[in-house]
């Protein structure tokens, strides 16, 4: 039997359905385009609403919270030089993505992972399915949601939800498996209810897990932003892509540098709020 008979025979089948669902999915996919856009649209204009040093003393201050006093400094300088570079509005515009993006997949990522840590059929369910998204890779996600959203900053969303996704839901279901047997047993021995077992023992333990499910979901988030940019997702990913077509390299390594930026200092404020985290939980 010929082998590439069956390749075909399903690429053909893929492509059919997907065109049925664009045919016939109008009443689905044209408001959910329309509450994506609206709602990244939102969140760029708070971001855009203070002028550029109001954001950066809030990157430094936030630094310096959770850091110290000189990584506050380096990160409202570093958050300055997106300015000075010309791209403070293409930056935010990627903040804006990744934070939409991100906002999304830790709401759906954080109640299925705590569904999985107490369910064990449910969490050997998922692992394979999470297996398969976080090893395709990532541009395969802007396929379908190109067919069905077109291009803009929707599918740019759709796509970076899906793979910021997986690292929010295993390290949330790893934090709730983490509970110390000893407390469970204290708190079944104490009469504690369900619901008060798992906000007083349970979800405690598993902050950490969590905080580094968010900082590990943030950084899937910023690396499929970049690869979006050619969807005219807008931001410092459709600036790289513009560049590299026009080989305007100067353009194309000052928006590196900026989501370099973006990336580093976000990082190193969620890694060391993960810290804090961690430390209050003992």
């Amino acid at each position: 039997m010929d082998i590439s008979v069956i390749a075909d025979t399903f690429d053909a089948w893929t492509d059919n359905v997907l065109g049925w669902i664009s045919d016939n999915g109008d009443w689905l996919f044209d408001p959910l385009r329309t509450a994506l856009e609206g709602t990244y649209n939102g969140v760029l204009w708070l971001l855009q609403l203070p002028p550029f040093y109001v954001i950066a003393i809030v990157g430094a201050v936030l630094g310096w919270r959770l850091i110290n006093a000189v990584s506050g400094l380096l990160a409202g300088l570093a958050l300055l030089f997106c300015a000075v570079m010309g791209l403070w509005s293409e930056t935010m515009s990627t903040l804006a993505l990744v934070a939409t993006a991100t906002i999304f997949a830790l709401m759906v990522g954080i109640p299925v992972g705590i569904v999985a840590g107490f369910v064990q059929w449910f969490d050997r369910f998922m692992e394979p399915i999470l297996d398969l998204i976080q090893t395709l890779p990532p541009y395969i996600y802007l396929l379908p949601a190109i067919a069905l959203l077109g291009f803009g900053p929707a599918t740019a969303l759709i796509a970076t939800f899906i793979v910021a996704m997986p690292p929010a839901i295993r390290l949330t279901s790893l934090g709730i498996r983490m509970t110390p047997p000893a407390f469970i047993e204290l708190g079944q021995a104490s009469g504690l209810t369900p619901w008060q077992m798992f906000m007083k023992i349970r979800l405690p333990f598993a902050i950490p897990s969590v905080m580094a499910g968010i900082n590990q979901s943030l950084m899937m988030a910023f690396g499929m932003v970049v690869i979006a940019g050619i969807v005219g997702s807008g931001g410092l990913g459709e600036t790289i892509y513009s560049a590299v077509r026009t080989l305007d390299m100067a353009t194309s390594i000052n928006a590196a540098i900026a989501i370099v930026i973006l990336t580093m200092v976000l990082d190193r404020l969620t890694q060391n709020a993960a810290r804090r985290a961690k430390r209050e939980a003992r």
